[in-house]
């Protein structure tokens, strides 16, 4: 009867076009406002590898806040910051900075994100952004030394380890040196001293088997750094701030 109803009466069909784009304008409103929270203000994010074992692990959920609401409270505050996170922070990085995707497929991006809760995307996550450690800032001298890293942050005269310049306790995995060990193979855990650029920073893994971070990419721009992971959610059995 109602299947009739909606066939032969004016009405009806009015209110059945009216519900549909009720319905049609309700998930638009809210994909523009999942696109302005995670673009201005946080999204989740989740750990996909082990580069960042032992404090954070895979299957981890995070809430990570972006970069903008820092740069607008620093130039509130009257500060210029390119880099608006500190030393120890574990950071979003962008690794598509120099080469964006077309427009339309990051639409396309985003709507799969915002359907699948940011379970799944067009390029993949683990392609495209990175949870890394920030361990250098514009200015910095980097070095390493057994894969601890030594920093001289600008107009410095001595250089600290990054745990003494880090505003957070975090605990990397180590690898051990062989005794033979030649320090000029790739990734040996050893690094000459160089100068970070005025609009670079340097990115490393906790664990430092991982060489996907500088070590390999090198030194990155500061708008690479989307956001700053704060608080981790699940699993409620290491749930609390990072």
């Amino acid at each position: 009867m109602f299947d009739k109803a909606i066939r032969y009466s004016y009405a009806a069909q009015k209110r059945e076009r009216h519900r549909l784009l009720r319905i049609f304008c309700i998930l638009i409103s809210l994909y523009l406002l999942y696109n302005t929270l995670t673009a201005f203000f946080c999204s989740v994010w989740g750990m996909q590898n082990d580069s960042m074992k032992p404090g954070l692990q895979r299957g981890d959920r995070l809430l990570v806040v972006s970069s903008f609401l820092p740069s607008v409270v620093s130039r509130l505050r009257g500060i210029e910051q390119l880099v608006p996170f500190s030393r120890g922070h574990v950071v979003l990085v962008d690794s598509s900075q120099d080469e964006k995707p077309h427009i339309l497929r990051r639409v396309a991006d985003n709507f799969i994100r915002f359907c699948t809760a940011q379970q799944l995307g067009l390029f993949g996550s683990g392609e495209r952004f990175h949870l890394k450690r920030l361990a250098g800032l514009p200015g910095d001298e980097i070095s390493m030394t057994d894969y601890v890293l030594r920093v001289r942050p600008a107009g410095t005269a001595y250089p600290l380890t990054e745990f003494e310049l880090s505003e957070k306790t975090y605990y990397p995995i180590i690898p051990q040196v062989p005794a033979l060990w030649d320090e000029t193979l790739p990734f040996s855990g050893t690094i000459a001293p160089f100068t970070l650029g005025e609009e670079e920073c340097f990115v490393i893994s906790d664990d430092r088997l991982f060489t996907a971070d500088s070590r390999s990419w090198g030194p990155l721009p500061g708008k690479a750094l989307a956001g700053r992971a704060l608080f981790r959610f699940w699993p409620l059995t290491r749930i609390g701030p990072l």
